[in-house]
């Protein structure tokens, strides 16, 4: 697009390397936030369906009538038969021509029938199921498509199949190269008895088939279809074809007319609305931003959820206790697991915009870790009994040690032997009563901190003890020598 010249703006691309999508933030704001009409009320013209079916060919003759109703608007808005059609780019062959999802950069304003001036977006997405994108690829598209139209075209070739009903279930079929007009005649007319007639709910149809039909009802205020005829051999064959309308089929030319002003009539214009609340093209750059941001939200949950499961499955509910070592093996196991599977969800914004949800996925991983690292512990039977045992054998041991100085004459240490004996028996019953009432948790914490640190500091100098012993063993000295040196 030359500077300062109107034309086709990418907003959302697609890294077909990686098959994720970036939304064009500034790109996009550059024309929603123009002030002339950042504030109107926003209708997006979009054309949707099979790569290499005329989308963009279609949106080019939309772009020539806006413009002529623009300059004061005549009937000729075709135009002259030699000029070629420009606008959004589109060629003949069997390669695909537009990726992502582009947008025109001139936002037209249009009067509603009783004065209220809206403001119209020509969009066009990818083609469909070409050969360099995925399923997931396309839907991801369609659905970002039809998410933020308010007037989404699907565009077919030749005829309605099931398929195309169930991966869409929205707005205005538009049927190409219709070969049967002595069924349903040409136009609005045909094409609504045709779509009445598919979308009919009989008994005999598979439950799944009658659903679909039943959604597209219940999800789209106006569901409508218009049967185009075939756009003449020229048009389909020649490799020079550009678009002057006289190598275009007057049939062809005499319906499109037809379709053009039924489509973009300011009557038939419908503003974008999100929960029964208009959108303004502000609002529009802000729901394509949410609609990014609940995209990642959503790979994020996903992920957690892998994790969370499988570590349900080592360690959750009734799981056995687990080695610590193993917990943690099995925790770096399922979180990379998780990190890959966010990585390759299909997410809008770019690596970089995705990289504050990995970061927020990691650190809920690392709470999930420690939750279940204490309800693992619990399980561990000795920790259970780890405050009470603590307690327990340090009421026998300064009994013994208040029964020998007793006998050796030092009464005042048996006596503060006994005394702590007394603190330590209190204790033990204080702990019971805790863990059987769950009252006073506070004080049951400290307690168990304390026979945790006394336990801490008794296996640590038993194993410097037995470091020791072992080192002199080593060295061939006996016990005693490290004393005499």
């Amino acid at each position: 697009m030359e500077s300062g010249k109107p034309g086709p703006v990418q907003v959302v691309l697609v890294q077909k390397d990686q098959h994720s999508f970036e939304l064009e933030e500034k790109a996009l704001a550059s024309i929603l936030l123009q002030d002339h009409i950042r504030e109107l009320d926003v209708v997006v013209v979009s054309v949707a369906g099979a790569f290499r079916k005329g989308k963009s060919f279609l949106l080019d003759f939309m772009l020539r009538y806006l413009y002529f109703q623009k300059e004061g608007g005549h009937s000729n808005w075709l135009g002259d038969p030699e000029e070629p059609l420009t606008g959004f780019s589109w060629r003949g062959g069997s390669d695909p021509e537009t990726t992502g999802i582009q947008i025109w950069s001139e936002v037209f304003t249009v009067e509603k029938p009783g004065g209220k001036k809206v403001a119209v977006v020509l969009m066009d997405t990818q083609g469909a199921f070409d050969s360099q994108s995925t399923v997931k690829d396309c839907a991801t598209i369609f659905a970002l498509s039809t998410m933020t139209s308010s007037v989404q075209i699907y565009n077919l070739s030749q005829n309605i199949q099931e398929d195309d009903l169930q991966q869409l279930q929205t707005l205005m079929f538009l049927v190409r190269d219709w070969s049967f007009p002595y069924e349903y005649n040409y136009g609005l007319q045909g094409g609504m008895s045709f779509l009445e007639k598919r979308l009919q709910v009989k008994e005999h149809q598979h439950e799944e088939i009658q659903n679909v039909r039943n959604h597209i009802h219940s999800c789209f205020s106006s569901v409508s279809c218009f049967l185009l005829p075939h756009p003449g051999l020229q048009v389909a064959t020649s490799p020079d074809f550009d678009g002057k309308l006289k190598d275009i089929a007057s049939e062809f030319k005499e319906q499109l007319q037809t379709l053009i002003l039924y489509v973009l009539n300011p009557a038939n214009l419908m503003e974008k609305e999100i929960n029964g609340s208009k959108v303004t093209c502000r609002g529009l750059l802000e729901y394509f931003k949410a609609t990014a941001e609940a995209n990642n939200l959503a790979a994020a949950a996903s992920a957690k959820d892998v994790y969370y499961n499988n570590m349900e499955e080592v360690c959750g509910g009734d799981k056995p206790y687990l080695s610590p070592d193993i917990l943690e093996e099995k925790h770096c196991e399922f979180k990379q697991l998780a990190l890959d599977h966010f990585k390759k969800t299909k997410k809008m914004g770019g690596k970089d915009f995705s990289l504050r949800y990995q970061q927020e996925l990691e650190e809920e991983i690392k709470e999930l870790y420690e939750n279940f690292c204490k309800h693992n512990s619990s399980k561990n039977v000795f920790s259970t009994f780890r405050t009470p045992a603590v307690l327990f054998t340090g009421i026998v041991a300064l009994y013994i040690a208040s029964g020998l100085t007793g006998f050796i004459g030092l009464e005042v240490v048996a006596q503060l032997f006994n005394c702590m004996v007394g603190l330590l028996l209190i204790a033990l019953l204080t702990w019971g009563y805790i863990r059987y009432s769950g009252q006073y948790r506070e004080l049951g914490g400290a307690i168990d901190s304390g026979a945790a640190y006394v336990l801490e500091q008794a296996t640590s100098h038993i194993g410097n003890s037995t470091q020791a012993a072992v080192r002199d063993a080593v060295a061939g000295r006996p016990p005693s020598d490290k004393k005499a040196q």
